[in-house]
């Protein structure tokens, strides 16, 4: 699929100071766990441990790519829906991008479908990645657990959630959380929060955050289905579900309100060093969780090749 060929919309994000969105995520945050922290701080070197990512920070011309989504998975998946790094950063107007995310790996590369957990760093060519530390997580065939791989192509498909930057050090919007006490995962109370105060302004962010102590559960997409999935039931039926250990490394993006573009407002992807990895859905021991993340707000929302009809299917 060349660049020419995938359609490209592009809106701008509402973007108030960042003191201002630590406050309002301050004052949210309270209703959702027992001890909360926002601030705005220099980024700590994201190269180093525990995060291991591909450039230092996460400031630079800050967007989010919206690409493809749920619709090219089911009810049967559109296996021609392949797209690289390489073209992203292009049609986000950031050829040296440093990219970070959620998506879908290259199937016809691994074998299978499976998630990515995309952080690649590319050269202002936006030919080549300077730095690839991109992880996929599948199932195994053999016992039905987790195997995370690290990436080398240049490729995913179907679907993919990323903060684009130049990954620069800079202020960021760090968010400490624990000891869960409302129904909300930690991505959708921020998510939650921003909505809620700024209504249909639309706010952006994406970053990366740390499942530091306790348990999550995650999901990883099997093998493509056979039969079509044409219901919540049938995709929750299909997807593989695990209890995995912290501490769990996330990348992703969100956005508090959708201005009519069918974006996925909210979309994070774990891997580990102790190779647990997947889709990030909520941490399953509330009183002993840990949370630390940091965040840039985006500027603009780029939403690539958008599928022609929406669903909830997957999400």
């Amino acid at each position: 699929m060349s660049s020419q060929s995938i359609p490209v919309q592009k809106a701008d994000m509402h973007v108030p100071s960042m003191e201002e969105v630590a406050k309002v995520l301050n004052d949210g945050l309270e209703k959702n766990f027992s001890t909360v922290s926002v601030n705005v701080v220099d980024c700590p070197d994201l190269t180093q441990k525990p995060y291991g990512l591909s450039a230092p920070g996460l400031n630079g011309n800050p967007r989010l790519a919206d690409i493809g989504g749920p619709p090219y998975l089911t009810p049967l998946p559109q296996l021609n829906k392949v797209y690289t790094f390489t073209q992203i950063a292009e049609l986000v107007e950031l050829p040296g991008a440093f990219m970070i995310g959620a998506g879908a790996g290259p199937h016809k590369h691994i074998g299978c479908c499976c998630e990515l957990i995309n952080d690649v760093k590319l050269d202002k060519s936006g030919n080549v990645a300077v730095v690839m530390n991109s992880h996929i997580a599948k199932v195994s065939t053999k016992d039905g657990g987790c195997i995370q791989e690290k990436l080398t192509k240049n490729e995913f498909s179907l679907m993919g959630n990323f903060l684009c930057c130049d990954g620069n050090p800079g202020k960021v919007i760090e968010v400490k959380a624990s000891k869960r006490t409302g129904e909300e995962n930690f991505m959708s109370c921020i998510r939650k929060v921003l909505g809620s105060h700024y209504g249909t302004k639309p706010v952006a962010l994406g970053g990366v955050f740390l499942v530091e102590k306790g348990k999550a559960n995650l999901h990883i997409m099997p093998d493509f289905s056979k039969t079509p999935l044409t219901t919540q039931e049938q995709v929750g039926k299909w997807l593989k579900f695990y209890e995995m250990d912290s501490p769990l490394v996330c990348l992703g993006e969100l956005v508090s309100h959708d201005p009519g573009m069918d974006l996925r407002v909210e979309h994070f992807h774990c891997y580990s060093e102790h190779g647990q990895g997947g889709h990030y859905h909520n941490d399953t021991t509330p009183n002993e969780v840990e949370y630390r993340g940091y965040f840039m707000l985006a500027d603009y929302v780029y939403r690539v090749d958008q599928p022609p009809q929406s669903t909830e299917l997957a999400r």
